[in-house]
């Protein structure tokens, strides 16, 4: 399998590094507007194959999209974070913009491509990748929900004092702190329910730090985290490049599940060597379908922020 990785920073650099220390690929490209910067990047990971035990390939390229030809799968992590005293509508014209070019030059090299949309606001992103590429709904994975579950088993197995392999649990909805649905009273540890084991006091305390596992990370960091979100992409590749049949919860274009139409928000999907073969209906307390109803209209109206970009 051929992966790109289209952005060299934090984030991308991270997916191209999990994704071959798992060695399911056979090629990651990284691509940077910056000159010089992805290939450095790839060498320095180059020099890990050895000492990582990975056979994996590794190049860089810079905005040269003709070294992506042929690649299965494609990770758009590419756009800026605000800037202070920059607007949303800003911040989205020029993300808008660069998912856009960036889309359009990978499906022109690579017309089969499978695009996992990393780029922020990632859910208003996905809709965009729709929007501008005509590309079928099992061809286009926001990354988003693979992110937040793993952020809300966290937080699970912290307040549960136990392993992160002991705990199961999955968030839905939109990529953000306000829209985000952690499933709460779903969560397992080896298939007992959380709610055996913590009060429901400390449930929701688990829930809203969940919910600001992001913001959270940015101001330890000062700056968006990337192990994670590099881990969240490499788990979403590997289900398609070994037709795993995985369940992972994804943004996805929605047409009538979950009693949403054209927009792209998290819900649990089954991941093959085809993208996304199944969106997976769940039963949801009124509670839960409150929310997720909440967290569309706001998404919604991030959309609509997007204007001419999808034209």
């Amino acid at each position: 399998m051929k992966v790109t990785v289209v952005g060299a920073g934090a984030v991308g650099a991270s997916c191209a590094e999990y994704i071959a220390i798992k060695n399911f690929a056979s090629e990651v490209v990284l691509v940077d507007i910056k000159e010089g910067f992805a290939e450095g990047k790839a060498m320095d990971l180059m020099q890990c194959a050895s000492l990582n035990g990975f056979d994996t390939q590794i190049a860089g390229s810079t905005n040269d999209y003709s070294k992506t030809a042929g690649s299965d799968v494609a990770v758009i992590t590419s756009g800026i974070p605000r800037k202070p005293g920059m607007t949303r509508e800003e911040l989205i014209g020029i993300n808008a913009g660069i998912v856009k070019e960036v889309a359009a030059n990978l499906i022109k090299h690579s017309p089969n491509v499978i695009l996992i949309v990393v780029s922020n606001p990632m859910d208003t992103m996905a809709y965009l990748a729709h929007k501008v590429t005509g590309l079928p709904k099992h061809r286009i994975i926001g990354m988003g929900g693979a992110l937040d579950s793993a952020r809300f088993k966290y937080r699970l197995a912290e307040a549960l004092n136990c392993p992160a392999s002991d705990v199961d649990g999955m968030v839905i909805a939109a990529h953000s702190d306000t829209g985000m649905v952690p499933l709460i009273d779903k969560a397992t540890r080896n298939g007992v329910k959380v709610s055996q084991f913590l009060s429901e006091e400390r449930m929701n305390k688990v829930v809203e730090d969940t919910k600001v596992g992001g913001a959270t990370l940015t101001g330890l960091l000062g700056t968006s985290a990337w192990y994670a979100p590099g881990a969240a992409v490499s788990e979403i590749v590997r289900a398609i490049a070994q037709d795993s049949k995985k369940m992972i919860p994804c943004s996805v274009m929605l047409e009538g599940e979950y009693g949403q139409n054209d927009i792209c928000l998290g819900a649990p999907c089954i991941i093959g060597k085809n993208g996304i073969e199944e969106i997976v209906k769940i039963d949801l307390t009124d509670a839960e379908k409150a929310n997720i109803e909440a967290s569309a209209e706001a998404v919604r109206k991030v959309n609509a922020l997007l204007a001419g970009a999808v034209a």
